[in-house]
């Protein structure tokens, strides 16, 4: 099928969309893409909206708009997937809460709509997060990887992967292992709108020449996060009081001290892989600055590669991911598994609409 898929990270730039072929276990190739970035009174709106669980009205109609303007370019789509922004996550708790009806694009856009991916899994008692593994399987697959290989998602939050292409299925045991490894840019998109309402779409975030404050450092690695087994996932606002930790700081100081702490969280994550992969390949847009990237350097043992090195879109992997999930769906095939989310067994998550007010 060729299905489109929308996404909106965290961190709140806009909506990113991007053409994929594929039954929902091989991908058979890639197609157009698309971005349409958020103005800033319509981040101001998101960005308020983050972390309530009350009314989003406001702010579903701001999405709802952009992934309307963006997927109506698709025309040669037969299938919408659409993810995103998760304003509130609370595993165990409340859910996920994401403003946004696919029932409504079904209709704007004459197509069925698969959406709401994390419920399923969170009333079987998995976490919703991350949702990019079975999509991972499938590329490492794509590209012929021979061996293991890492998926390291720079984006809002940061997430990891490992995957064992040599496997038929994703689910089977020991193919996969995810988790959320902490936070990403959406800190230090943050920290920019709040000090001087910096544009969120900006490559250079993580700023050389800062002075990194270890106390602060030291007592962000404390949180109990970093010492749970995966999979695991973080809550929305899990790492919010990092900002007000920074407040005091000079500019360029709170700057390197972020992303320290993005580098850190990554850095302490691949302490997981219960043996190293080839190569980690590299997604999301703080793939792009080279602070970050340097921190990071090569993982233990293994090469850290920026996606397009590997042949994929380093800024399009969350809304493929989500185009390759929604083909899953309708043929009913899991979308998570025990090793990605914890939930109990595979479980294919995902509601569909379709146009005229028909559901399945």
């Amino acid at each position: 099928m060729r299905a489109a898929g929308a996404m909106t990270d965290i961190s709140l730039e806009g909506v990113a969309a991007a053409m994929v072929e594929t039954d929902g276990e091989v991908i058979h190739g890639f197609g157009e893409t698309a971005f349409r970035p958020f103005s800033e009174d319509e981040r101001r709106v998101l960005r308020a909206a983050r972390g309530r669980w009350g009314a989003h009205r406001e702010a579903a109609e701001i999405v709802e708009t952009a992934q309307a303007e963006v997927l109506a370019g698709f025309r040669q789509a037969e299938i919408i997937g659409l993810g995103g922004p998760v304003m509130a996550h609370e595993p165990g708790g409340r859910g996920s809460l994401q403003p946004g009806n696919g029932a409504l694009l079904a209709e704007a856009l004459g197509r069925p709509v698969v959406w709401d991916f994390a419920a399923t899994d969170m009333e079987m008692g998995g976490q919703g997060a991350p949702l990019a593994p079975f999509f991972h399987f499938a590329c490492a697959r794509h590209i012929g990887a021979r061996g293991p290989l890492a998926f390291v998602d720079l984006g809002g939050i940061c997430t990891v992967s490992l995957v064992d292409p040599a496997a038929a299925r994703p689910e089977e045991g020991g193919v996969l292992l995810a988790w959320e490894a902490g936070p990403g840019l959406a800190l230090l998109a943050d920290l920019l709108a709040e000090r001087r309402g910096a544009p969120v779409r900006s490559e250079g975030w993580m700023e050389a020449g800062g002075r990194i404050d270890t106390d602060i450092l030291a007592a962000f690695l404390r949180d109990p996060h970093f010492f749970r087994l995966p999979p695991k996932s973080l809550r929305e606002r899990r790492f919010s009081s990092l900002i007000e930790a920074v407040a005091a700081l000079p500019e360029h100081d709170a700057m390197a001290t972020l992303t320290a702490a993005v580098e850190a969280a990554v850095s302490l994550s691949m302490a997981h892989f219960p043996r190293p992969p080839l190569r980690a390949v590299v997604s999301g847009r703080g793939r792009h600055d080279e602070v970050l990237m340097g921190m990071l350097g090569d993982g233990p043992g293994f090469p850290l590669q920026p996606a397009e090195e590997a042949g994929l879109d380093g800024d399009m992997m969350a809304a493929r991911a989500v185009a390759h999930l929604a083909v899953r769906v309708v043929r009913g095939l899991p979308t998570t598994c025990p090793a990605t989310t914890g939930v109990a067994a595979p479980v294919g998550g995902g509601q569909i609409s379709r146009p005229s007010g028909r559901f399945a």
